[in-house]
């Protein structure tokens, strides 16, 4: 690409909340490579929220819900995207869904993976395909810049830091008496069943956690479901836990900024914490940590064997392989994290 061109980009990264921070840094290498240029992206509801303000991003655009279902939603967000007259999209996402919408955008470039990484016939829709040979999906997003004659600058999120949400939860953390306590987060939800770890171990986790290493443990929770087993973890922790109150994605951005050190499966709430610098201890079962573990060196994931299939058999097993895995592998792994130097906490203003 000729050098000062600054065309108009796309990003077509739909869903699910883990994926849109763990695709924050290619819209941040693609800031870089083009700072003059306008960048969009489009995004379903949930995922929205957490990119309003990114630095990086120029507009957010959010996807109607069932949107492909709908002739009249379709016909009507085509006209919305074509109206940015995007020039080039990028789709990591790689899915049909994404790659229409792409396609419908009038993008003339539409960069999208070969399969098998580009699944569901995205390569019918994306015409410029590049070959996957990355490992972490914050690598093989990166990778469809290779499409441009670009150098990548090293990975940064970027997340963004709402001052209102940083406000909210200092004030939180005054009024449970924890603003100047150091903290521990446990998350007890997943997308997929098969992720979930009992509710009673990360209770046991978290009486270690004050036992051990004096951290006061925050359970933060999303939904009624998860709500329920957040109150059994602080049930059984015997005063080593808080229950959080409800957050949306940048309260949870913030309140993670707070902790020593964040303990989940592989779900949104855990790459979050991860790209705010939080270190990490992920618990894994149906998915490989290599793939998409916490993204850096100072994380640490356990995991007793990987559960095997398709991503659809995966989603829908017994969680026998998170079963597998016992407190004191998770407890062993909190403890190598937080041998290491600890990231300064960020001070926390009411």
């Amino acid at each position: 690409m000729p050098a000062g061109n600054q065309p108009r980009f796309l990003i077509t990264r739909l869903s699910a909340i883990g994926d849109c921070v763990l695709t924050m840094p290619l819209a941040c290498a693609l800031r870089d490579a083009f700072p003059r240029a306008w960048i969009g992206w489009v995004v379903e509801k949930g995922g929205a929220t957490l990119l309003d303000g990114h630095p990086a991003v120029d507009e957010v655009i959010v996807s109607p819900k069932g949107v492909l279902s709908s002739p009249t939603k379709l016909w009507k967000f085509r006209q919305e995207l074509q109206a940015h007259r995007p020039d080039i999209a990028l789709d990591p996402q790689g899915l049909l869904k994404s790659s229409v919408l792409a396609w419908l955008s009038g993008a003339k470039r539409r960069i999208g993976f070969k399969p098998p990484m580009g699944r569901e016939r995205s390569h019918w829709f994306n015409n410029d395909l590049v070959e996957c040979t990355e490992r972490h999906v914050v690598h093989r997003y990166r990778q469809l810049l290779t499409a441009f004659e670009v150098e990548p600058t090293p990975v940064r999120f970027d997340v963004p830091r709402p001052q209102q949400n940083q406000r909210s939860i200092a004030a939180w953390l005054y009024s449970q008496n924890l603003a100047d306590k150091p903290l521990a987060l446990i998350n007890p939800g997943a997308g997929w069943d098969s992720k979930l770890w009992p509710a009673e171990r990360y209770a046991a986790v978290a009486r270690h956690l004050e036992s051990e290493h004096d951290l006061r443990t925050v359970v933060v929770w999303s939904g009624e479901r998860e709500r329920i087993w957040a109150r059994q973890i602080v049930a059984e922790a015997g005063g080593a836990a808080t229950l959080a109150p409800n957050t949306s994605l940048p309260d949870l951005a913030a309140l993670a900024r707070c902790a020593s050190l964040f303990v989940g499966s592989d779900t949104g709430p855990l790459h979050l914490a991860a790209a705010v610098g939080t270190p990490c201890v992920g618990v894994y079962g149906p998915t490989d940590p290599a793939d998409c573990g916490p993204f850096g060196t100072m994380h640490r994931t356990v995991q007793s064997f990987l559960q095997t299939g398709s991503s659809r058999e995966r989603r829908a097993a017994e969680n026998k392989a998170m079963q597998a895995v016992g407190v004191e592998q998770v407890t062993a792994a909190c403890a190598e994290v937080l041998q290491q130097k600890r990231p300064q906490r960020q001070p926390v203003a009411a």
